[in-house]
């Protein structure tokens, strides 16, 4: 199984994207999946997360401009990002609990990261 975010890319200050977070692959089910970023010279830091229930948090600094939203259907788990300023540059990157098959364990998964650039 893997995990792959896309759907960075470069956009400028006001504007928007939208990054999947899909798990491809036989699973059983895909559980709580957290978007983290990372700036340049910058710790992490944990963005959005959303979990089996339906249930979300998001950080304090992207509260009422991102948005965290699942497809379980798809196993896919979407971050939509609006009003982008410049400090939201950075590589996003997801994390997932995956079980494999039913009765089974949960285990994490990372994906590769995805550059979001805003810049005018």
């Amino acid at each position: 199984v893997q995990l792959q975010a896309s759907g960075g890319g470069l956009v400028q200050p006001g504007g928007s994207l939208r990054l999947s977070c899909a798990a491809s692959g036989s699973i059983a089910s895909l559980g709580a999946v957290v978007w983290h970023r990372q700036a340049p010279e910058k710790q992490r830091e944990l963005v959005a997360s959303i979990f089996l229930g339906g249930s979300r948090n998001v950080a304090d600094s992207v509260k009422g401009r991102f948005t965290i939203s699942r497809d379980n259907a798809k196993n896919t788990v979407y971050l939509q990002m609006n009003s982008l300023k410049p400090e939201d540059t950075a590589v996003y990157y997801c994390n997932a609990n995956i079980k494999l098959r039913p009765g089974g364990p949960y285990r994490e998964h990372w994906g590769q990261g995805t550059q979001v650039t805003v810049s005018s």
